[in-house]
């Protein structure tokens, strides 16, 4: 995909990858609008990408979600592409996560990128596409990470049945499988304490896969998910 003047929509903009990306996307010359929960971040991120367009959504209201891409659409006159960036952490035996817990981190991590791509799939044309940010935790299954990794595969296995179902239409659908970030993301996990984890790649290090990504797909459907991005 040509980054260059494409018109991109970045869900989760003000977390750490989200908003990294986003920058790099602005400084590539593509039509950025940003959406993300923290008012003040969002608004930050916005000036320093040019003004860009920006909404404010909350993950677990799944309609402003899928609205938040139709708003974006009309921003930017078009959308080319839609970066999901959203997610949440949560660590901890099963037996010792509450239903209530579970129920946020399938929200958070498979619900709501869900809403985003799948109000996306009618407004992007042939040779955009979609994508989401899932992670290692999918390939790996570790101990005491069992909701949290659910999570993400459920996000995963969707995007690889989407993938299969756009390919007539030439939309890429791409899960951005990362390696673990150090990015505080598991400091800030709603619950539990995360394990002893390896050093991570640096969230830039982490931008430039998901960069690499993006302008590798095929532009007609056919790309398959790249794996550790």
């Amino acid at each position: 995909m040509k980054i260059a003047g494409a018109r991109i929509l970045v869900p989760g903009a003000t977390g750490a990858i989200g908003s990294a990306l986003a920058e790099r996307l602005h400084q590539q010359e593509a039509h950025i609008a940003i959406a993300g929960r923290d008012k003040a971040a969002l608004a930050r991120l916005a000036g320093v990408c040019g003004d860009v367009p920006s909404r404010r959504f909350d993950a677990y209201d799944l309609d402003i979600c899928a609205d938040t891409v139709a708003w974006a659409h009309e921003a930017l006159d078009g959308l080319d592409a839609v970066v999901v960036c959203v997610g949440v952490a949560g660590f901890g035996p099963a037996e010792d996560v509450g239903d209530a817990v579970a129920e946020h981190l399938v929200t958070v991590n498979a619900l709501a990128p869900m809403a985003f791509l799948r109000a996306a799939l009618p407004l992007v044309p042939r040779g955009g596409l979609v994508a989401a940010v899932t992670g290692i935790v999918v390939d790996v299954a570790p101990a005491g990470m069992a909701d949290y990794a659910a999570s993400k595969a459920a996000l995963a296995c969707w995007l690889s049945c989407v993938r299969r179902e756009q390919r007539r239409k030439g939309v890429d659908v791409l899960d951005l499988r990362l390696d673990h970030v150090e990015s505080g993301f598991a400091q800030r996990a709603v619950v539990g304490t995360p394990p002893d984890l390896p050093r991570g790649q640096t969230v830039q290090e982490a931008v430039d896969k998901v960069m690499e990504a993006l302008e590798g797909a095929a532009g007609d459907g056919s790309s398959r998910s790249p794996g550790r991005a």
